[in-house]
């Protein structure tokens, strides 16, 4: 079975909705991780955000990239740019892939138009997970 990484700064958004996203479209073809290179806690509107869409992601939590260094990875995604500058050393031969989602825990007004704006990442998030799971796994 595949193994694969999701790493973004803080995961708390970015690479939580992706987590949900590859193993909603992975079924049981890989084994999906998610961290930061830094841990924030699972933001509250990621969640809601996915729970509008079906995927249930409440019981994810933020991990730290070094609880996951004995893991040989087949697959390593950074969601942000911080994390692909901060990303640390894989041992084995983890391919890489990159994609800077905006960060929707930036988005500011009202609470519906942050929300609008996690809908909008999450969208963009989700068509990247389905391409990646039909050419990559």
């Amino acid at each position: 079975m595949k193994k694969v990484l999701v790493l973004c700064t803080g995961n708390s958004c970015r690479s939580q909705i992706a987590e949900g996203y590859l193993k909603h479209f992975a079924g049981n073809k890989a084994a999906i991780y998610s961290a930061g290179v830094e841990t924030h806690g699972v933001n509250p509107r990621a969640t809601a955000v996915m729970a509008e869409d079906g995927i249930d992601i409440s019981d994810h939590t933020s991990n730290n990239v070094t609880e996951y260094a004995g893991i040989n990875f087949d697959y390593v995604i950074t969601v942000c740019d911080n994390a692909k500058e901060r990303c640390p050393f894989f041992p084995g031969n983890a391919q890489k892939f990159h994609h800077n989602f905006p960060d929707p825990a930036k988005a500011t007004g009202t609470e519906e138009e942050i929300m609008k704006e996690f809908a909008r990442v999450r969208e963009l998030i989700k068509e990247y997970c389905r391409d990646f799971v039909v050419n990559h796994l």
